[in-house]
């Protein structure tokens, strides 16, 4: 059931970018010029550059994902750490397995923040979970994300015995059971799970449901602004942001229709 939900999510999280819109547009006034359907042609094509005239210049995905980023405060106060939970995403796993170092991309914070927590806490385990989310590796991931996270760590200097590598699991939901299973947290320890804002209330809701106690939210990587500050000319950043804001309020129902 775990593998069709993940084949499902992916099939449909690929129908709903933006940029597949785009292509289906496209096909629509190719079709209809086919069909000598001038008038559905223009129309389509008149209704496709006003949305895209307009996404260029207004970053709408704000409008979308700013109020999941402000769902947790940014920098919670923190007194005692038994454990930092560290999401996979941050990392470029094809491009790491192709140069054989570690690879970030735009969700670095994840492990940034992850290696000033160890740090700022020398005593806490640092739990790092994640296998690969791509459909591709669905029998099995070449390299996974917890190999480059452990490449990462072990070279910023943190000792071989604070971490816990779950390597196995393919979305939020097998996270947080995976790494549950794996820490085996003692009653009444305090960890904190860092991921990308936008991703937070969902991690937070699959990691409870999976039976974590006094879990800490603890944001990092966020991708909208003040509105203001977006508006200009920028269609590759504000696709991306609209992407994700339509993907995680889309992953956040079914989430919880599943009860994940």
């Amino acid at each position: 059931m775990d593998t069709v939900f993940f084949i499902a999510s992916k099939l449909v999280g690929a129908l709903l970018r933006p940029d597949t819109w785009i292509i289906i547009a496209l096909a629509c006034i190719v079709l209809a010029l086919l069909l000598r359907r001038r008038r559905i042609a223009l129309w389509i094509s008149g209704v496709s550059l006003g949305l895209l005239v307009a996404l260029s210049i207004l970053p709408l995905g704000d409008l979308l994902l700013q109020p999941i980023e402000r769902r947790y405060p940014a920098d919670p106060s923190l007194a005692n750490v038994d454990g930092i939970i560290v999401l996979g995403g941050g990392e470029d796993a094809r491009a790491s397995a192709f140069w054989g170092q570690p690879q970030l991309n735009e969700g670095a914070e994840r492990y940034t923040a992850a290696l000033a927590l160890a740090r700022r806490f020398p005593d806490a385990k640092i739990l790092f979970t994640g296998g690969s989310g791509a459909l591709r590796d669905a029998a099995g991931a070449t390299t996974s994300e917890a190999e480059i996270a452990e490449q990462f760590f072990l070279a910023q200097g943190l000792a071989r015995e604070r971490l816990l590598l779950e390597d196995q699991s393919r979305n939020t939901a097998e996270n947080a059971r995976l790494s549950l299973a794996l820490a085996n947290p003692k009653r009444g320890e305090n960890w904190v799970l860092i991921t990308s804002a936008f991703h937070l209330p969902r991690a937070m809701r699959s990691f409870e449901t999976a039976g974590w106690e006094n879990l800490v939210a603890f944001p990092v990587d966020y991708r909208t602004s003040a509105f203001g500050d977006g508006i200009g000319w920028n269609l590759t950043r504000n696709l991306a942001v609209l992407n994700t804001a339509i993907r995680e309020n889309v992953g956040q129902l079914a989430y919880w229709l599943s009860g994940r």
